[in-house]
């Protein structure tokens, strides 16, 4: 039976550490893991456009020996109406592994379901793993550990919204307290809180819902965003622009955390809406770190899921 990456609330604290150690070991060796993935194939799906997730994805199978296939819904029968079953099994005839960027999670849940090959979520509009995994070795590096991380917060200020949803999830898997501020009415999902508490009780971490910012950021030592209007809410913008007013990460915002505090953004960022450009492009800024870490932590997903690498 195959393993799949739908959540990162799927992951134990120990699969997680394990990854991040995996990510570490293939950022700084990467000669080492040029033809792990020989002969193999990741299908790569595609219903929403894609800088980072596309090139790191592609790049991660090239560096490793094997090969990715961008497969735009436009392209495959997928979008002329196939059931997600028949595409799961047909592709699991021909590939080692799927990747898939959709817009409803069913259609990520369904490819892991009815295939026979490891399923990773390269983002649906609920969760987005492979950020929220990235995003937190990324303050692994930062702070030496991920040992580090616990006890320190992390502040998440915006929508609630799929990087939302797996912040909350992967603050517990790492030690960290997490708090997400977001306007009334673009609060969190409950079925995702729910089981983020359930986790932070397991964990011992805390989680804060809050509708201001300044109580998320206080004591943080990193502050997260995302843009205000994602993929697919392009009509919605400038209501959006309005519902999110005073939301912006700037310097203001940040006095409020610690210190050494960092500033992480998944990209694209739109400065001068949910980030001001004085922290996008700041000393605190670690957004293209978090970028080119895409690459590692994938690696280390696709490694463990794809070719049977320990963590």
């Amino acid at each position: 039976m195959s393993r799949h990456l739908i959540s990162i609330h799927d992951l134990t604290a120990v699969e997680v550490a394990g990854l991040f150690r995996l990510a570490a070991d293939v950022k700084a060796n990467p000669k080492k893991y040029e033809n792990h993935m020989h002969r193999k194939t990741l299908a790569m799906i595609f219903e929403k456009s894609s800088t980072r997730t596309r090139v790191s994805f592609e790049v991660g199978m090239a560096q490793m020996g094997g090969q990715g296939l961008f497969l735009s819904s436009r392209d495959i029968q997928l979008g002329r109406g196939e059931p997600i079953a028949d595409t799961a099994q047909v592709l699991s005839r021909y590939v080692d592994g799927i990747m898939a960027r959709t817009f409803a999670h069913q259609t990520v849940t369904d490819l892991a379901k009815y295939g026979s090959v490891p399923v990773i979520n390269g983002l649906t509009d609920d969760l987005h793993p492979c950020q929220g995994l990235t995003d937190y070795f990324t303050l692994s590096e930062v702070f030496g550990s991920i040992e580090a991380l616990r006890g320190r917060k992390i502040a998440y200020v915006g929508d609630g919204n799929n990087m939302a949803h797996s912040l909350l999830f992967g603050a517990s898997k790492v030690g960290m307290d997490i708090a997400v501020a977001s306007p009334r009415g673009y609060e969190v999902k409950p079925q995702y809180t729910g089981l983020a508490f359930e986790d932070a009780m397991e964990a011992g971490t805390k989680i804060t819902l809050t509708n201001d910012p300044k109580e998320a950021v206080a004591g943080a030592s990193a502050v997260y965003t995302d843009v205000w209007a994602s993929m697919g809410q392009e009509a919605e913008a400038q209501k959006r622009i309005q519902d999110f007013h005073g939301y912006i990460v700037d310097n203001a915002l940040m006095s409020h955390a610690k210190p050494e505090a960092v500033f992480l953004h998944c990209l694209p960022a739109h400065r001068g809406e949910e980030v001001a450009a004085e922290v996008a492009d700041g000393p605190q800024s670690r957004i293209f770190d978090e970028a080119e870490n895409r690459l590692h932590a994938q690696k280390a997903i696709m490694l463990w899921l794809m070719a049977g690498v320990g963590i």
